[in-house]
């Protein structure tokens, strides 16, 4: 996996700007930590860092080829899933190949079709390609957001990267918020709304969208949408369609140059994907798989099972361990860990997050890049399936706003007067929930339960799904981990989309579909195990810590977060540590400690980054 950026002056010539591509190009050594390299020709600058995982001799980029006296060049972060079937047919229309990288295979791909090209792509994907044919560039984002591409559009330059600090960088990109980007900070974050760049300079390319930059402007477009239609397969046929997609998607993506591994949590998710890696591995003699785990220090004195969480992950792993036979890797980290590297969390992020949530999978990837460069995840299956408490739940069903956001009149009360008249959060609140319902594909004829259970999808798959993506992606890549996730296999979401409600339950069981598609391939108490989240630390440490360190921002004149909270209001939830540690604000992991150390997140934000608010 890679990290790209570049920008384009029409009216200039870029040779004189070679420093300032490379320093661009260098925020994102992190995400390629095996290479660099630059490219400049006339008004186009492209800039690369590059994680090597298929052909690591042979797949440098920038990749300029010609063809037919033009020159094409292409900068490219992700991996194509059936570069098999794209080169093959290339190479049936005359195109010929030097390198077994997918990269030239995406390149080719572009020369043949054009923009069409991003149409017959199956990954996870965000490129820009220079077409000297057409004099422009076109860049494009794979159908689920899964890898991440940040642009801005001046008057004269156009600027492009992986991740905003590569763009802020850039002397015209600068780091500025209005009033939106305090809203999605404030009542959205740690979402954010699709296109959304925060900073008012940047605004982020939309999965399933392109674009086409040439001296007339900036032209963007849906290539790929989710259709809404009737569902024929019964409920044995659409068990067996699901399985036969997940294990086809699966397989597609065990394929590297370079050591894979699994995360294993215990639950059905990630057992499943574990299971069928088992028995690839298997059946082509490629050995025992490495899975790996995180937990936390003592978390099994403080464990308490709710709603959210039912129950301790340790026994499930062992279990599925002990079944599939895997070489399994456990860790653990302590709290002070976690607290140091929200610092981290944060600069990977370029933004505030999922705090704790973000710096455990921040730790936790590192310590698997040890020993491998790709590991596969069973994240957004609950998005795609039906998993999370909401989808079951009619008060939240019905909520009116996104189920997620369980608290947004206690997070409106934490800004200053003057703050939350100006950027109104409620009605940003309202207004962002409202575009997204208006966007769902309806279905003719499709009322009452169905209707809604189809809101309800396209909410979690649009809205909720992207948070978790970006905090996998910038989390991994911040480690130069490459994190695959195979439930996001555009035929496979595009298939459960239309599954009815009552057969996606089947057997009065969320995500019933997906366990009964995994019959005989999980054992029976894995396989109807009650759902449970990533897992966090339960440890009062850590309030302690964050509360401890929010107080000490609070009595420091000079922290920038202070003009827009109510310093007032955070004491006092501060001085109730009991009340606070139960005190629910985003999804099903973050309350009180998780408030605490998005706000830290927000101040340090706004100071290292030397943000403005205008």
């Amino acid at each position: 996996m890679c990290g790209i950026t570049g920008f384009i002056e029409w009216r200039g010539d870029l040779t004189q700007h070679s420093q300032l591509l490379v320093q661009m190009t260098e925020t994102l050594a992190n995400r390629g930590p095996d290479a660099a390299g630059t490219w400049i020709s006339g008004p186009i600058a492209f800039g690369h860092r590059r994680l090597s995982v298929i052909d690591p001799e042979n797949g440098a980029q920038p990749m300029i080829t010609r063809h037919e006296e033009n020159t094409y060049a292409i900068v490219y972060n992700g991996e194509l899933y059936n570069a098999p079937e794209l080169k093959q047919e290339l190479k049936q229309r005359g195109h010929q190949f030097r390198t077994q990288c997918d990269t030239e295979v995406l390149l080719h791909a572009y020369i043949e079709w054009g923009p069409d090209c991003a149409g017959k792509l199956n990954g996870i994907f965000a490129f820009a390609v220079w077409d000297g044919l057409r004099d422009q560039v076109f860049l494009a984002r794979d159908r689920l957001g899964v890898k991440p591409l940040f642009y801005s559009q001046g008057d004269d330059v156009f600027v492009f990267g992986s991740e905003p600090k590569a763009l802020l960088q850039h002397p015209k990109v600068r780091p500025e918020i209005g009033a939106e980007g305090l809203a999605e900070i404030f009542i959205i974050g740690p979402a954010r709304t699709p296109g959304q760049g925060v900073y008012k300079d940047m605004k982020e390319l939309r999965p399933g969208h392109a674009m086409i930059y040439s001296r007339e402007g900036l032209k963007s477009y849906a290539y790929w949408q989710l259709e809404s239609f009737a569902h024929t397969d019964n409920v044995e046929e659409t068990a067996a369609k699901v399985r036969e997609l997940l294990q086809d998607t699966l397989e597609r993506q065990l394929v590297s140059d370079v050591p894979v591994c699994s995360l294993l949590s215990g639950g059905l998710d990630s057992s499943a994907l574990t299971a069928l890696a088992v028995d690839y591995y298997n059946r082509n003699g490629q050995g025992q798989v490495d899975t790996y785990s995180v937990d936390y220090v003592d978390n099994d004195k403080f464990f308490k099972s709710h709603s959210f969480q039912p129950g301790a992950d340790a026994p499930w792993i062992k279990r599925m361990v002990d079944e599939l036979k895997t070489n399994h890797h456990y860790v653990a980290f302590d709290t002070p860990e976690l607290v140091e590297a929200l610092d981290n969390a944060l600069y990977s992020r370029d933004l505030p997050g999922m705090t704790d949530v973000d710096s455990s999978l921040y730790l936790f990837c590192r310590e698997i890049k040890k020993n491998a460069t790709v590991a596969i995840s069973g994240e957004a299956a609950d998005e795609i399936f039906g998993g999370y408490p909401w989808f079951h739940r009619e008060e939240m069903l019905s909520s009116g706003t996104f189920p997620w956001s369980v608290a947004p009149k206690m997070r409106a009360e934490l800004l200053t007067p003057e703050i939350f008249e100006w950027i109104r959060p409620l009605e940003y609140l309202s207004d962002r929930y409202s575009d997204a319902v208006a966007e769902v594909p309806k279905l003719d004829g499709e009322t009452g339960k169905q209707a809604q259970m189809r809101v309800m999808s396209y909410l979690n798959i649009t809205r909720f799904m992207p948070t978790l993506l970006d905090r996998k992606d910038r989390m991994s890549m911040g480690v130069g981990l490459e994190v695959r996730v195979p439930f996001c296999d555009h035929r496979l979401v595009q298939y459960v989309w239309n599954i009815p409600w009552e057969i996606k339950t089947v057997g009065n069981r969320e995500k019933g579909i997906l366990r009964k598609a995994m019959e005989g391939i999980l054992p029976d108490d894995v396989l109807y195990r009650k759902k449970s989240p990533y897992p966090k630390t339960h440890n009062p440490a850590y309030l302690n810590a964050v509360r401890q360190q929010m107080l000490h921002i609070l009595d420091d004149p000079s922290s920038p977060i202070l003009g827009l909270i109510d310093a007032a209001q955070i004491r006092e939830i501060a001085a109730s540590p009991e009340s606070s540690s139960n005190l629910p604000w985003f999804g099903q992991l973050m309350s009180g400690p998780q408030l605490f150390a998005y706000l830290s997140q927000v101040n340090l934000w706004l100071k290292t980054y030397n943000v403005s608010i205008k």
